[in-house]
């Protein structure tokens, strides 16, 4: 069920949808949004957050993976569906299958209960800022032409990847993973480095880089389990390998 309840306007304009069935922490993290100038939205349960997104479609989603009768997978699904949104992930597991299966249905990030207030407000202003970066129009100074490598084309200015033609469906982080790794090609960029510079954090669980790079070889590798493109280097990190088994020069490679 949605809670009537809604804060005032909020003083940076951002509505974000809280999904969670335990009053408690409803209330905990609605008073730390609120503080940090966001209007917050409640709901209790899976259906009552579909509602509330259809009736007013959210900035963010704060989602909480273990709710009554729907669970917080199928609402993500379901979310996402109806168009991008980004979603934060709340399990009150520490178990990382959980956190894995959230990230695979597209939330953007997770974060394990018991957290920090603080830190669930400081993730939320981190998605935001990314989500924004995004969707903001590119200034005129950025080169406008497409990336193309290996029958891939990524068209940053709106937003768009294909592989050989046919229209790819990322997620935000997958097309900027994506994107990062055709501005790089045969770079050696270990999980740290793509978090930094993909993810524009300093901290978090590395694993999050790992089922992503997963994710996107699901999409952009003609057999996923023996991929080409994007190369494990292990112990270093990955490598984007846009014509594997060929040299610079255009000979085989050693």
């Amino acid at each position: 069920m949605h809670s009537g309840r809604s804060a005032q306007q909020g003083r940076n304009g951002r509505h974000v949808l809280v999904v969670d069935d335990d009053p408690t922490v409803s209330e905990v993290v609605t008073g730390y949004l609120e503080r940090a100038g966001f209007e917050v939205g409640l709901a209790a349960d899976g259906a009552g957050a579909l509602a509330a997104a259809d009736a007013r479609r959210p900035d963010l989603v704060v989602l909480d993976l273990m709710l009554p009768g729907m669970d917080g997978l199928t609402v993500c699904r379901e979310l996402r569906a109806r168009g991008p949104v980004p979603v934060i992930m709340l399990t009150a597991r520490s178990d990382e299958e959980d956190r894995i299966l959230g990230l695979e249905v597209g939330a953007d990030d997770y974060v394990t209960k018991p957290f920090s207030p603080r830190e669930l407000v400081l993730r939320v202003e981190s998605v935001l800022r990314r989500s924004d970066r995004a969707a903001a129009p590119r200034e005129a100074a950025e080169p406008a032409e497409p990336l193309r490598a290996a029958g891939i084309e990524v068209d940053r200015a709106g937003r768009r990847a294909l592989k050989h033609g046919r229209e790819l469906a990322l997620t935000l982080r997958e097309f900027d993973l994506l994107s990062y790794f055709l501005q790089h090609p045969g770079q050696v960029c270990d999980r740290e480095r793509l978090m930094r510079e993909v993810w524009g954090w300093d901290f978090g669980d590395l694993s999050t880089v790992t089922v992503h790079v997963r994710r996107l070889r699901g999409k952009i590798e003609d057999d996923p389990a023996r991929p080409r493109l994007i190369q494990t280097v292990w112990g270093a990190g990955y490598r984007f390998d846009p014509a594997p088994g060929v040299a610079e020069d255009g000979g085989p490679r050693a």
